[in-house]
C-alpha cells in the first residue's frame, strides 16, 4: 500500500533519481537534478577566516568553487580526505558548492510516495537537514535539504556579492 506524504498525487508518483554518498555512517541523497558532476578535485586552496565548515575552494575548469565538509555541518567529526572521498558538487541557484563526502554510493530511483517524512533526529544528526528518508533494502538513504544545509552560515558564504 502506497502512501502520499506531503506531495500531492500529481507529483507522488513521478520518479526521481538521488545521486547517493555516504557522509560517516549516513547514505546521503541529492536530488541528480541538482548534481553538476562528483569529482575526485580535492586539492584544496584555504580561505582565511572562513567558517570552519569550509574546507576551501577549488579551481573547477577556471570557477572557483567552495567547498563545504558536510560532516563538520552536520555535527560530525571534520572528515579526513582519503582515496575514497568525493566532491559532490551541486548547483544552487547561480553558485555552485562542493560538498564532501566520504564515498560515492549508486543513483537511487524512486518516487516520492515511497518517501517517508524525517525523524526529528537521525543517526545523532538535527532532521532539519534532510527533505525524507526512503527505506532501502540494506539500509536508510536519507535526502539531503541542501538549501538548508547552506543555511548554516547565513549570508556569510554570499557576503561577497
Amino acid at each position: 500500500m502506497t502512501t502520499i506524504t506531503k506531495h500531492d498525487s500529481a507529483t507522488s508518483n513521478k520518479e526521481v533519481e538521488f545521486a547517493s554518498f555516504y557522509v560517516s555512517d549516513l547514505l546521503i541523497g541529492v536530488d541528480i537534478l541538482q548534481v553538476q558532476e562528483i569529482n575526485r578535485q580535492l586539492t584544496l586552496t584555504n580561505v582565511p577566516h572562513a567558517e570552519t565548515y569550509v574546507r576551501g575552494v577549488v579551481n573547477l575548469r577556471g570557477e572557483v568553487i567552495t567547498v563545504v565538509d558536510l560532516r563538520t555541518i552536520l555535527g560530525l567529526t571534520p572528515s579526513e580526505i582519503t582515496t575514497d572521498s568525493r566532491n559532490v558538487v551541486v548547483n544552487i541557484g547561480d553558485e555552485k558548492i562542493g560538498l564532501l563526502a566520504d564515498k560515492v554510493a549508486e543513483v537511487v530511483c524512486t518516487t516520492w510516495d515511497k518517501i517517508d517524512p524525517t525523524p526529528a533526529n537521525i543517526g545523532g544528526v538535527e532532521g532539519r537537514f534532510f527533505k525524507g528518508v526512503r527505506r532501502l533494502e540494506k539500509e536508510l538513504l536519507v535526502i539531503l535539504d541542501v538549501e538548508e544545509i547552506l543555511q548554516v552560515g547565513g549570508d556569510s558564504q554570499s557576503s561577497g556579492e
